[in-house]
């Protein structure tokens, strides 16, 4: 039972690790954004979260909750490879103290990087703890090697593994998550439940590793001018790039300081960088862009997070997935045959997985099939057919099943009609699309935000301000205040 069930004792053991990180971690990251966007909120603009979302800031559940995208990530990807590590010392170095030493040169590597662009505590304990922790409980763990056909036997549990990982790279693109979110999360209960928890939650542990460029509210303070007239220019600019004056004292993401004609940029005290008067107004986006480059520490940690998802979370999964089948398996068999088995069944319900996503992602309509494919019986065809429309700028209206479609029970085609609504241009489409702002999926109401963003009329500033006071759903109040942004809407204080 042992060697069935070792693998994930000890993956277990490396993730309840990263969740205790990961909570601190989102929570000192939500009181800060909290103190943030109360001083926002004081000097009188608006704030994303609105005032409905800002209190949950301060409690623990969005802090453990949001935490488990790190567990599920960072968490999984370094607890597989101090696993991996363990087994190979183990088992291929015979446990030899000294061959733990060429262990320290990638792990110091991992350290470095973490942490070159800026000291990162935080990021910096699950590159130390994880590893240290999952090694020793997989060294404590592991069981005595006694097969004799030892090759043969981890040949039946390493071929699954990389049979799946090379069929679902072969998938790997930029549309591989959303197809994964429509044909595999949207298309049952089960998966709407994950997919509804991912949206509520995701955006708390996002705050921890954005870069000010990408982060929707930010705060400056001006330091050394005298003269009005240039103050006032300054922050028209800088609230044009979202950035919102804050208090004098507090911290804030970006300070100005004037010497002469020179301005300093400021971030915790540190000058990042120095230009002119005249070379910001001439190009602020691009000296701005700039100063959140140079200000980014979480570059690589955000590229370790994406590793993760690829690699150490689908790993995770089939190894609890085995040892699911195996508890089942030995109630009635050996431990060996149970793994084997167990292989085996994880093998099919990967290809089954697989093969599944494939032939529906693989589905595409060309603009003469459109008409047929927009009346299909089945909702993939026409979500395809819609895709199609979408990235082809077609108009949906001219099609006779267009009315049909605003009513559908499928998310996934109401997210995709959204879509091309966003790119039609008809007085009647532009109703239509204002009613979906109160579709009961979140995913819909966003990209119905998104589509008016795109479509460009005015009017629906009004409309989209008042969703935002009220939603008390953040990925709402995200989207919506892009779409404000790409309406033209800037930032004022209220009177």
């Amino acid at each position: 039972m042992n060697r069935c069930l070792y693998p994930a004792k000890v993956l277990l053991v490396g993730l309840l690790t990263a969740q205790v990180i990961a909570t601190i971690q989102v929570f000192l990251s939500n009181l800060d954004l909290y103190r943030s966007l109360t001083a926002i909120k004081a000097a009188g603009y608006l704030t994303i979260p609105n005032h409905r979302v800002m209190q949950s800031l301060l409690e623990v559940g969005p802090a453990i909750f949001g935490g488990l995208f790190f567990t599920l990530s960072v968490g999984a990807g370094l607890s597989i490879l101090a696993l991996t590590a363990a087994w190979i010392w183990d088992r291929l170095l015979l446990k030899r103290k000294i061959l733990l030493v060429p262990y320290f040169l990638p792990w110091l590597g991992l350290l470095y990087e973490a942490n070159h662009r800026g000291l990162s505590p935080m990021v910096s304990s699950y590159f130390v703890v994880i590893p240290v922790v999952t090694f020793v409980a997989a060294s404590k763990w592991m069981p005595t090697q006694v097969s004799q056909k030892v090759w043969l036997h981890r040949g039946v549990h390493s071929i699954p593994i990389i049979l799946l990982a090379v069929l679902w790279s072969s998938q790997l693109d930029s549309q591989m998550f959303l197809s994964l979110r429509d044909n595999l999360l949207l298309s049952n209960s089960f998966g709407m439940q994950i997919n509804d928890f991912y949206y509520k939650y995701t955006l708390y542990p996002a705050e921890v590793f954005k870069t000010l460029d990408q982060k929707t509210l930010k705060t400056f303070k001006l330091k050394g001018f005298e003269k009005k007239a240039i103050v006032g220019f300054l922050e028209k600019e800088l609230l044009n790039h979202d950035y919102v004056h804050g208090e004098q004292n507090a911290r804030v993401d970006l300070e100005i300081v004037k010497k002469e004609e020179i301005l300093a940029f400021k971030n915790g005290g540190k000058t990042i960088l120095t230009t002119s008067l005249k070379d910001f107004f001439s190009v602020p986006r691009n000296i701005l862009k700039e100063f959140s480059s140079k200000t980014d520490k979480h570059g690589f940690f955000r590229q370790f997070i994406f590793f993760s998802l690829l690699i150490g979370f689908p790993i995770t999964l089939y190894v609890f997935l085995f040892a699911l089948f195996c508890l089942v398996l030995c109630l009635f068999l050996k431990s060996r045959t149970s793994s084997i088995i167990a292989s085996i069944l994880c093998l099919l319900a990967g290809l089954a997985s697989f093969f599944f996503f494939f032939l529906e992602r693989g589905q595409s309509v060309t603009e003469e099939e459109l008409a047929q494919a927009l009346e299909s019986p089945r909702w993939q065809t026409r979500v395809a057919a819609l895709k199609t429309v979408a990235q082809k700028t077609i108009e949906i209206a001219g099609f006779q099943s267009y009315q049909n479609l605003l009513t559908s029970p499928h998310i996934p085609e109401r997210y995709w009609l959204v879509k091309a609504l966003g790119v039609s241009r008809q007085p009647e489409t532009y109703k239509d699309l204002m009613r979906f702002l109160d579709d009961p999926h979140p995913n819909v109401v966003c990209m119905a935000f998104d589509s008016l963003g795109q479509r460009g009329d005015t009017t629906a500033i009004n409309v989209i301000m008042k969703r935002i006071e009220t939603s008390d759903h953040w990925y709402e109040q995200w989207y919506a205040y892009k779409a404000l942004r790409k309406l033209g809407w800037k930032q004022a204080k209220s009177k």
